[in-house]
This record gives C-alpha cells, structure tokens and sequence, in this order.
C-alpha cells in the first residue's frame, strides 16, 4: 500500500526532501514507520521513540495502524523561549 509523508523543519533537513510517497506492508504502525526511517536516516534515530505523529491531519498514538492513501507527518520537537 502506499502513504504519503510529510516533513517539517529538521526532520525534512535531515532526509533532504518536503515529502515522499512511500511503499509499506499492509499493518504497518506508526512507530514501526518512525524506526524504518531511522534506519534511512541517522539523525532521525536519535529519538527513542517515535515523535508525535499526525494521520490525516490529526494526531494519532504511535500504534495505529496505517491504511493506503494516509498521509502521515512525524512532527518535530520545538525549542522555545
């Protein structure tokens, strides 16, 4: 099935791209998505766990289970001040 992903600020500076669409298996989970990018992307493995995520433009828990045609966006974590 395929999902379209979605980066912002330094995770889209640490894959190099705004978006891509992607293959997965079908039953593939949220968090199982953060670790197969991790893998790709090293700075993105920095994180233990998967960040917050948003399916469809709502936020998610990191064990829901993707459908083809989601977009999925990993959403990075804000200094502030």
């Amino acid at each position: 099935m395929r999902i379209r992903l979605l980066y912002f600020a330094s995770f889209r500076e640490a894959v190099g791209r705004d978006e891509e669409a992607r293959e997965i298996a079908e039953g593939t989970r949220v968090d199982a998505l953060w670790a197969a990018l991790g893998r790709e992307a090293p700075a993105l493995a920095r994180f233990l766990k998967p960040p917050p995520a948003a399916v469809n433009r709502e936020y998610v828990p990191p064990d829901t289970v993707l459908r083809d045609g989601d977009e999925v966006a990993f959403l990075p974590p804000v200094a502030g001040g």
